[in-house]
């Protein structure tokens, strides 16, 4: 869901330092001592902090790599995860621990990539459970658009941050955040807090204008030296901006990044003709990526296909504002790289298993047919192997394959909510809420572990953004 472009006062950076706090500056090392957060004051748990961490013993590993494992998610049982260096480095039965390297018993468990969320926006976290009786535009003009209005550098860090953790601890470890933040400030803002989460991110930046300078400062100064962070030139195609997306083409192309798009995610936007915009200045291509798409044609969605360019479904927040069904099994059949979005403010969470469980709902009551696509492993493939392929990333991450960036999530089956075992991998989907979501890693770090965020004071992540969400109220 995109936001109506309103460039932003200028803000100074006095202002943009004060209260962001120490912690998003310093993300966690796992050369250093890192400790879980206490939950309702409970003691610290032990968290590893060795480069070389073996996962021993998991009930089941979804590898998502066929040659690694059995069957489309290829599937392991009582299975063990080396991670080396931030890598993996072996996926197996009775592996070997390697000297230093620290053990976690991770028996009963289950351990499989992390999701990506390839389309949110995290800032929207402002105004969750907003205009709740509003399609799309009601959206805009009563919610999005007041509280960007009056964002700060300090609030837009606090709302960040807190929404950038709600998707941790759901188990996502990579994600692309669409952003139409303008002022360089406020943009410096947004970065850091990203970075202090320690997830790994791509930064969609929209420029309000033809300001390739901008783009290219923002990825060289701000982007660039965080090792987990990327950039995406944003755009929103419309005949009435086709020079401005044009603009944002070229920059893409200057810089060697995706240019990604929203499309046709309300009847309404037909006019608006973007797949034949986004062909006719040349975008269209395996360097696109679209969001939503829901009311594309037969003929559009062959472009797409017929050119490799990429899609985003975001069912939930489609659900939301009352924006129709993205035809899936259509994108499927042309054979187009299709990854799932959480999309901000109009999820109102940050739950990716109700995402998934969502994706493969709405086509079921779309088509009154339960064996319509996507399937079980098809929308798990979606979560993790298919959202790093629509981003031009899945040779670094998306699977467990010995060579990959460790970003990886442990599942605890043994719950209420769970239990008992019948099928894993359809319960991870229709059983699963985040609470289920043990431990995170990115990049073989431990984000999430245990069940708590490490090193966060989630208490004082939820009283500041409450205390920003009450200046920004305030200002109104």
């Amino acid at each position: 869901m995109q936001t109506t472009p309103t460039p932003q006062p200028a803000r100074s950076r006095r202002e943009l330092l004060t209260g962001l706090g120490a912690a998003a500056a310093a993300p966690l090392l796992l050369g250093g001592t890192a400790r879980s957060a206490p939950r309702n004051g409970a003691a610290h748990r032990p968290v590893p902090a060795a480069r070389t961490i073996l996962l021993r013993g998991a009930a089941l590993v979804l590898t998502m790599d066929p040659a690694s494992g059995s069957g489309p998610l290829g599937s392991m049982e009582n299975a063990d995860v080396l991670m080396r260096n931030g890598a993996i480095a072996a996926v197996g039965t009775a592996l070997q621990a390697p000297p230093g390297a620290r053990v976690v018993d991770v028996s009963g468990k289950l351990v499989m990539p992390g999701f990506v969320d390839a389309h949110t926006h995290l800032w929207q976290a402002a105004i969750r459970g907003g205009c709740t009786d509003g399609n799309l535009f009601g959206w805009f003009e009563r919610c999005t658009d007041p509280a960007r209005g009056r964002l700060t550098p300090a609030a837009l860090h606090s709302f960040v941050r807190l929404a950038a953790l709600d998707a941790v601890q759901s188990g996502v470890t990579t994600l692309v955040d669409w952003s139409d933040i303008f002022d360089y400030d406020l943009i410096e803002s947004y970065v850091r807090a990203l970075a202090g989460t320690g997830v790994r991110f791509t930064y969609a930046m929209f420029p309000p204008r033809p300001d390739a300078v901008l783009v290219t400062k923002v990825k060289r100064d701000l982007v660039d030296p965080v090792p987990l962070g990327a950039l995406q030139v944003a755009t929103h195609a419309a005949r009435a901006a086709q020079d401005l997306n044009r603009a944002h083409w070229e920059a893409a192309q200057e810089l060697g990044v995706m240019l990604n798009s929203h499309v046709l995610e309300r009847p309404e936007q037909r006019a608006d003709d973007p797949i034949g915009v986004l062909a006719d200045i040349g975008a269209l291509g395996p360097r696109l990526l679209v969001n939503h798409a829901v009311h594309l044609t037969d003929e559009e969605i062959a472009a797409v296909a017929d050119h490799d360019a990429r899609a985003v479904h975001c069912p939930l927040s489609n659900m939301r504002l009352a924006s129709g069904v993205m035809r899936l099994p259509e994108f499927r059949r042309r054979g187009v790289k299709i990854g799932l979005g959480l999309d901000g403010g109009t999820n109102d969470t940050s739950d990716f298993q109700a995402l998934m469980k969502t994706a493969i709902g709405l086509q079921r009551a779309r088509a009154l047919d339960a064996g319509v696509f996507p399937q079980v492993p098809d929308v798990l493939r979606m979560a993790t192997l298919g959202g790093a392929e629509a981003l031009g990333i899945a040779d670094r991450v998306g699977s467990l394959t010995p060579g990959k960036r460790a970003d990886l999530v442990v599942i605890d089956p043994a719950a209420l909510n769970f239990a008992p075992r019948f099928e894993w991998a359809g319960q991870i989907v229709f059983n699963g809420r985040p609470e289920n979501i043990d431990s995170v890693f990115v990049d073989g770090r431990p984000l999430k572990f245990g069940g708590a965020l490490v090193d966060v004071d989630t208490s004082r992540v939820v009283r500041e953004a409450e205390a920003a969400a009450t200046r920004l109220r305030m200002a109104g």
